[in-house]
């Protein structure tokens, strides 16, 4: 069942990155008939690979730069989102993981995350000393992974990918949209 809200929905993502941008649209079309998104890269304020609690700091802050950003250059938006990729050991393993954050025009803000996935203990130190992207690339002699259907593809042999991964992020990210008296 789609929801409706207004004849068209603008929505920014802070980002300009193709995979984010694409799972994003997914996870929106799920509910909304009419959407719109425009992505505009900002800054996370947190290290290129983020590492634990930069997942949601980083996800945040691109939203709030994201909204500085509009209202700096007059741009109307019905939805503000970003997500952050990263890796974490916070369920005592390191595991790669997006944290997705959705924040109204009207300020209610909602947190989501995609299913994670392992990472070898070889690999730990590389990835947060560059990205996993370049790792992802070295291993698999691929040239911008992150930007299309990403490491994660490759992995779980064609099953998932990234812009699968976006999109269950922001799908749970909108449950508390969706949901409307239950929050």
């Amino acid at each position: 069942v789609k929801i409706q809200l207004g004849d068209k929905m603008k929505i920014l993502i802070a980002t300009k990155n193709p995979g984010k941008i694409e799972g994003a649209k997914r996870a929106f079309a799920n509910y909304f008939k009419d959407v719109n998104i425009e992505g505009i890269p900002v800054s996370s304020d947190v290290s290129e690979e983020p590492v634990n609690d930069e997942l949601y700091n980083g996800s945040n802050n691109r939203v709030q730069n994201l909204k500085k950003y509009a209202k700096e250059n007059n741009i109307d938006a019905d939805y503000f989102i970003a997500i952050e990729s990263g890796i974490t050991n916070q369920l005592g393993k390191w595991m790669i993981i997006n944290i997705a954050i959705i924040e109204d025009k009207s300020g209610k803000k909602s947190i989501g995350s995609s299913s994670g996935f392992p990472v070898p203990d070889k690999y730990v130190d590389e990835i947060i000393s560059t990205d996993l992207g370049k790792v992802m690339d070295r291993i698999f002699n691929e040239d911008d992974l992150r930007s299309k259907q990403g490491g994660v593809s490759l992995l779980t042999k064609g099953v998932i990918s990234r812009y699968d991964l976006t999109e269950q992020a922001f799908v749970m990210a909108l449950t508390q949209f969706i949901n409307g008296e239950i929050w």
